[in-house]
């Protein structure tokens, strides 16, 4: 029964727009048998807008339905992009090399006990990467620290600003 649910307005929607074509033919077809202007505006009035908004109420129903249904899909797969994701991150530590924040590790923001050179220590942003001290990331303690190597292999792009690879 739910599936029913889920195509009664596509389905409606063909009907409509069905229904409003054969009005419209009825209009001109009634119309046409006339030939003052006035005998034919009883016909195009009833049968040519009646079926104009028959035509167009099918439409939107039609529109709609698919909408919903591509809405649903898209989330299904959105759901399964990130099941595969846990999957894939879950298990074999998919973050080596990433270090963590500084309010969560002052020993090793301070570079005392942490087997990374400080210098070789650079901020991730979403598609490049800076140097600790870079103005752009400036207050953002919520980007994860990783080393230069794992920066690059992740596809991000040197900041132009402050030149991490530089350094």
């Amino acid at each position: 029964m739910s599936r029913w649910w889920t195509k009664l307005g596509g389905v409606l929607g063909i009907i409509y727009c069905l229904v409003g074509l054969f009005f419209v033919f009825l209009g001109w077809n009634g119309a046409a048998t006339y030939d003052r202007i006035s005998e034919q505006f009883p016909y195009l009035i009833s049968g040519g807008i009646a079926g104009l908004c028959l035509v167009v109420i099918g439409a939107a129903l039609i529109v709609t339905d698919r909408n919903r249904a591509d809405r649903v899909a898209l989330q299904a797969s959105i759901a399964e992009l990130r099941d595969a994701l846990d999957r894939a991150t879950g298990g074999a530590g998919g973050d080596a090399g990433v270090l963590p924040p500084p309010a969560a590790a002052p020993a090793a923001a301070s570079g005392a006990s942490s087997s990374v050179p400080p210098m070789d220590v650079v901020v991730a942003g979403e598609d490049s990467f800076h140097r600790v001290d870079c103005r752009l990331v400036e207050g953002r303690d919520d980007l994860a620290r990783v080393t230069r190597a794992v920066a690059a292999g992740r596809g991000l792009t040197p900041c132009r600003v402050c030149s991490p690879m530089s350094a």
